[in-house]
């Protein structure tokens, strides 16, 4: 792939999801925007004029979502230094336990997270390790049984235990998991690697690498409907399917396609939300008892349904990386995939997979 070609779907990637996240953050970048980046990185180049700022610090402000941020979220949790752990609690005027302090700080800049650690920990994208934590991430600890907010420089900040109050501390040992909540965090710097990208490539192919027609929000490339979501991607409005408002919003929010929903409802349920299979799968995505309470959801209720199934679809797809792969775990058990490096080799499991691919693909046909 020449560095060109590389640039352009980097750029696309990161259109997509930007364009994912839009709606959850009341912002986003469509192809105009990419298009002033790319044309004024370009001027940049051909005239040495950057205004006081480099090529990829220009390129990485136009890129960058708007939204709230980590640090947005650690002075949002500052508030509450102080105030006393208080087990279940969720009134700062009275007390507030760990996962009550995480729910309020997230509520205050106006982002909804579940209640309880078991649920909060499935929230947003994972983080690999404490070295890439960044300021605002989620840190659960003690097999999901306490949760803090990193602040920086290994400290974080949490309610500990009874007796004890809100406080900045050392993060005390090894996370079990590590979550990022804001998409727009994890957008900035996908954000800054394109820019680097960007002038990586203006080094190497001269102020035409970043003229094309293709970098600049051409359809053929980052301005087709497919970039954002539209009927290629599978995300543009699903005309006609039932509950389709609901696949819209929960895709929006968890940064999946709305299509790919409707798809698995399809085959899960033939949208019938009072669904219950032979082996007790229930409602609208046919969730398992089990796996609705882990989820925190009421599998009879459409809309926690679909949130539900969005959250779990998004968490095998960023696991396994496939979509066949996560569909086979959605079916059978990320356990299973894992045990068999690959589809479970049940008949059910390989049927499912191919039966929602061709629901996709029949949905792709008729979005607009």
């Amino acid at each position: 792939m020449t560095g060109f070609a590389e640039v352009s779907s980097r750029m696309l990637a990161i259109q997509s999801q930007i364009a994912q996240t839009a709606t959850r953050f009341g912002a986003g970048l469509g192809p105009t925007g990419f298009a002033g980046a790319l044309e004024s990185a370009r001027a940049a180049e051909s005239t040495g004029g950057t205004g006081g700022s480099t090529t990829v610090d220009r390129v990485e402000s136009a890129l960058s979502p708007s939204g709230p941020t980590g640090a947005d979220v650690v002075t949002a949790a500052r508030k509450y230094l102080g105030v006393p752990y208080v087990f279940g609690g969720t009134d700062p005027a009275k007390g507030l336990d760990c996962s009550g302090l995480v729910q309020r700080v997230f509520k205050d800049i106006g982002i909804e997270v579940p209640r309880l650690v078991r649920h909060q920990r499935l929230e947003g994208s994972a983080v690999p390790s404490l070295s890439q934590a960044k300021p605002g991430d989620l840190l659960i600890f003690d097999g999901y049984e306490h949760i803090g907010i990193y602040v920086g420089k290994g400290k974080m900040l949490h309610a500990p235990e009874p007796g004890e109050r809100v406080k900045v501390g050392p993060v005390y040992e090894t996370p079990t998991s590590i979550r990022r909540v804001l998409p727009a965090e994890e957008l900035r710097t996908s954000a800054r690697d394109a820019a680097e990208n960007l002038l990586r490539t203006a080094a190497l192919g001269g102020p035409g690498a970043l003229g094309g027609a293709a970098a600049v929000g051409g359809a053929g490339a980052l301005g087709g409907s497919a970039a954002l979501g539209g009927s290629a991607a599978g995300g543009g409005r699903l005309s006609g399917v039932p509950f389709a408002d609901l696949f819209t919003t929960a895709g929006a929010r968890r940064g999946i396609s709305p299509a790919l929903l409707a798809a698995v409802a399809k085959i899960e349920s033939n949208y019938d939300p009072d669904a219950v299979s032979r082996a007790g799968a229930r409602g609208l995505m046919q969730i398992m008892p089990a796996t609705a309470r882990e989820l925190g959801v009421d599998p009879f209720d459409a809309r926690q349904a679909v949130d539900g199934a969005a959250r779990l679809l998004k968490q095998h797809l960023n696991e396994f990386g496939s979509l066949p792969l996560a569909l086979a775990a959605y079916n059978a058990g990320g356990g299973a995939v894992r045990r068999y490096d690959g589809i479970p080799p049940y008949a059910e499991t390989r049927a499912y997979v191919v039966k929602v691919q061709n629901a996709l693909r029949a949905l792709g046909k008729d979005a607009s």
